[in-house]
């Protein structure tokens, strides 16, 4: 194996692999990605965890093909500090490489090829389009209200479900809920609905790779018995030129989320956003450390945010607003509210409640062509 690469197109390959890559492991080969040169004059690259798995490619002058495994951290802590100029890699002995930039010339230990897991591959048939960008705007208001428990396994990943006419992805730990869903978005080769488990840290490669997407791309994806495919195109990659997201499967049965969404009629309290959002902020400081509880007191014209800590004091802040009916409290986890508001970039948002035990809706009121609701549970303060 020997070849040349310029360095910004592999510098930004080794980094979008990076997160795949399994840096605590007692499996030396999983802290390495596999570099494969081919005499179509491409440098493939691969990366896995053996629970995901990424591979993706970059333009290089191939004199020799061949392929090793490198070391995914100190190669690219080491790409990075090279001046911008063309590398050259070329595989010695013993499975070392020598790297040469200008003046520079290194030589880093590897591994064999043959040591590096077979990646799945996709399936020959069956593969499904999905628009890039709205996919993308999905994932961003969905993901952070996914489980971070190990021990509620269903709920370590987000619900992609598919329609003829729909797209939409839900996510929830049990204390929070987020549903969005994308109408009217014919989708090819969807004939009945389709569901998917599709786990935390899938999600966020994924929306890695859709963010560097070209505009108006659409993602392809796939599943088999026990993995999850999605082919990205790569922006200036020329025609096929794709990146590769491959996951394994979430088992278990995703919760009824269709239970949990209100459908009662509910108050409605309109607020500007950033407004909220930086009023929490200021309330949250001097709410409890463990609970990040706060009040939300909701009265005739008026919305009421306020927090104490027997530690540090305590803080309420107003807001208008329009609202008519009985005044009522309700507790919330303020990190739950931030998290939406972050997520949304509608001028204004409606609170939504039917009452102080049942739980609260959230959503913005411009949808931009999406149905985007956030259902959290109250707090008993």
């Amino acid at each position: 194996m020997e070849i040349t690469v310029r360095k910004f197109d592999l510098l930004q390959e080794l980094l979008l692999l990076q997160g795949v890559v399994e840096r605590k492991t007692t499996i030396p080969i999983l802290a390495n990605i596999l570099a494969e040169a081919t005499p179509e004059g491409r440098l493939l690259l691969a990366a896995t965890d053996l629970e995901l798995g990424l591979e993706t490619s970059c333009a290089a002058t191939v004199k020799k093909s061949g392929a090793c495994a490198l070391p995914a951290r100190k190669l690219l802590d080491y790409v990075r500090l090279l001046p911008d100029a063309d590398i050259t890699l070329k595989r010695l002995e013993n499975h070392w490489v020598s790297l040469r930039c200008g003046r520079a010339n290194t030589r880093m230990v590897g591994m064999s090829r043959e040591n590096f897991p077979e990646l799945a591959v996709f399936p020959p048939s069956g593969g499904l389009r999905l628009p890039a960008a709205p996919l993308a705007a999905m994932i961003a208001k969905t993901i952070f209200a996914i489980s971070n428990e190990e021990s509620r396994y269903t709920l370590n990943g987000a619900l992609l479900v598919l329609k003829p006419m729909s797209l939409a992805l839900v996510a929830t730990d049990g204390h929070r809920l987020a549903h969005i869903v994308q109408d009217q978005t014919p989708l090819e080769g969807v004939g009945s609905e389709i569901k998917a488990l599709v786990p935390k840290k899938a999600m966020a490669e994924l929306l890695g790779l859709l963010e560097q997407a070209p505009e108006d791309a659409s993602v392809e994806f796939a599943q088999d018995e026990t993995h999850l495919f999605f082919r990205v195109p790569m922006a200036g990659g020329g025609e096929g030129r794709v990146r590769l997201l491959t996951a394994r499967k979430l088992s278990g049965q995703f919760p009824n989320y269709e239970a949990v969404l209100p459908k009662a009629q509910l108050h409605s309290v309109p607020l500007n956003r950033g407004e909220l959002a930086a009023a929490i902020k200021r309330v949250a400081q001097f709410a409890d450390e463990r609970s990040h509880a706060i009040r939300v007191r909701i009265e005739p014209n008026k919305l009421v945010l306020a927090s104490s800590s027997s530690d540090m004091g305590e803080s309420d802040e107003e807001m208008d607003t329009t609202f008519e009916g009985e005044p009522v409290m309700i507790g919330f986890n303020w990190k739950y509210l931030e998290e939406f508001l972050d997520a949304v970039s509608s001028e204004e948002v409606l609170l939504e409640f039917k009452d102080d035990s049942s739980a609260g809706q959230l959503r913005p009121r411009d949808n931009n062509g999406a149905q985007y609701r956030y259902v959290i549970m109250p707090m008993r303060i």
